[in-house]
């Protein structure tokens, strides 16, 4: 979906108007944010397009995390498209086994002293997205059905493999 597609769809639940009012700004200028910025049309860069340029051209993450903070959120990152996706459940399910137990391990030795320094907690938090995402490549791969060494030695031998639900 394209930015100015989606502001437009925002704009049919809260008009844009009120978006104009809130932000001090003219009504035609919203309008233009919902149209194409193609060169040829009548619409502008929106804040949707700005802030992609911007996440581009300084390539970095903190700038998303700050939004998703902002509105309730957090921001996980896709699992890395040079790392294979695991071919089997067996070794999937243990990577996602150890990054919790590595999780937990970060936790047992910061609340041992019944206290939690930013640092520690920054280092809880580090820890916690990195779980975060090897479970959302795993779940990814359930998505697709790319297990197919466990397909495979389920044609092979006749027995059937539990299957994620959808």
């Amino acid at each position: 979906m394209q930015s100015h597609e989606l502001l437009r769809e925002v704009f049919q639940k809260c008009s844009a108007k009120q978006v104009a009012s809130e932000l001090n700004l003219s009504l035609s200028t919203i309008y233009k944010w919902a149209e194409p910025d193609d060169g040829t049309g009548s619409g502008t860069a929106n804040p949707l397009d700005r802030i992609e340029a911007l996440l581009r051209c300084t390539d970095d993450k903190r700038l998303v995390q700050w939004i998703c903070q902002r509105s309730g959120g957090f921001f996980i990152l896709n699992p890395k498209t040079n790392k294979p996706h695991p071919s089997f459940l067996i070794p999937a399910t243990n990577e996602i086994v150890q990054e919790f137990a590595d999780l937990l391990a970060v936790i047992a030795t910061a609340a041992a002293d019944n206290q939690i320094t930013a640092r520690e907690a920054s280092s809880i938090r580090e820890r916690w997205e990195e779980l975060k995402s090897v479970t959302e490549g795993f779940v990814a791969c359930c998505e697709g059905g790319n297990f197919s060494a466990m397909k495979e030695k389920e044609k092979n031998t006749g027995l059937s493999a539990p299957r994620p639900t959808p």
